[in-house]
């Protein structure tokens, strides 16, 4: 008798949650924040396109989706502490309005988004180029490559930007 896809995930999701928001928590040292990714692990299955009811490993499967959420919430952080310490370097008269600071991290979170999916070298040329303002010549010599790889790292990422404004 076939299962039907809601049964399959309530099956997925009694069976798999408590396993996976430990697994989180033992990375993490945090339960709080393991249940918000356990939640958003959830979603992102349902999201999928790969058949619930069709996993050979659920736990692999979650693994997967928990690592890169792991991922993904580390590198806001980062994003986000560093935004606070160059703040913190800033004379008090030049420091924004918490309304400024909160659409400047909103816009930070965008950005990593939306360059999410980019190797690694292409997002850092893109981001020498457009937050410090080096030149071609500049980003080749801090990534040690040609200023011809530059040219296609920020081809790439101008087209990767292009198409998520298209979808």
């Amino acid at each position: 008798m076939a299962v039907s896809s809601e049964q399959a995930f309530h099956n997925l999701y009694r069976e798999h949650r408590s396993w996976l928001e430990q697994w989180l928590s033992r990375r993490m040292g945090n339960g709080w924040d393991a249940a918000d990714l356990s939640q958003d692990a959830f979603i992102r299955v349902l999201a999928g396109s790969q058949s619930i009811s069709e996993l050979q490993e659920p736990r692999a499967y979650l693994k997967t989706i928990g690592k890169r959420l792991l991922i993904n919430l580390y590198k806001r952080r980062s994003l986000e502490q560093a935004y606070v310490d160059a703040l913190a370097q800033l004379p008090e008269a030049c420091a924004p309005s918490p309304e400024e600071r909160w659409l400047v991290l909103e816009t930070l979170q965008a950005l990593d988004e939306l360059l999410d999916g980019l190797p690694q070298v292409v997002r850092r040329a893109f981001l020498l180029s457009q937050l410090e303002g080096l030149g071609y010549r500049d980003i080749a010599e801090r990534l040690e490559v040609s200023e011809r790889s530059v040219k296609r790292y920020m081809a790439q990422a101008y087209e990767h930007c292009l198409l998520a404004e298209l979808c």
